[in-house]
């Protein structure tokens, strides 16, 4: 019997999502289990390009992307559990309800994301998930979704 994937690098995850520079917004997939959880870890660099415009002289990371770096790392999570590597999965976001941002993240901080499924099944195209991005133990950002999950057939 073979041990479950607990984790995605980079080139699993390149393999699972379709996101590439400048919107591939997770590093890392830990603590994988199935399709039930996970945590996305996204190290924040200024080498970024939102950090140009948002804000000159006061790097912010945009709310909107950390939303999406939660997705991509929920889409990795349940591109693992379902072995789709290389197999086009996308992923669209349908909703995005309870969305409330805590504290700034800026260049130099580590993006740790726990994310759960709150509904969804294997086949199943409507996932909904939930959960927190932190910063050194300090919530940044907390939210719900709702995806389509585009599956190869």
């Amino acid at each position: 019997m073979t041990e479950p994937l607990l984790s995605a690098d980079i080139d699993l995850i390149l393999r699972i999502l379709p996101h590439r520079y400048p919107f591939l917004l997770v590093d890392r997939v830990v603590d994988i289990d199935g399709y039930k959880s996970a945590v996305g870890i996204k190290n924040v660099t200024m080498n970024e390009p939102h950090f140009q415009g948002h804000f000159p002289g006061q790097p912010i990371m945009p709310g909107v992307t950390i939303v999406e770096a939660m997705a991509q790392t929920t889409a990795v999570m349940v591109g693992v559990a379902l072995d789709l590597a290389d197999k086009d999965l996308k992923v669209y976001f349908m909703s995005i309800d309870k969305c409330k941002f805590r504290r700034m993240v800026r260049p130099g901080d580590q993006l740790r994301m726990t994310l759960n499924t709150l509904r969804g099944r294997p086949g199943g195209k409507i996932w909904k998930f939930g959960g927190v991005a932190e910063v050194d133990g300090e919530m940044a950002t907390e939210v719900e979704f709702t995806a389509m999950m585009d599956l190869p057939t």
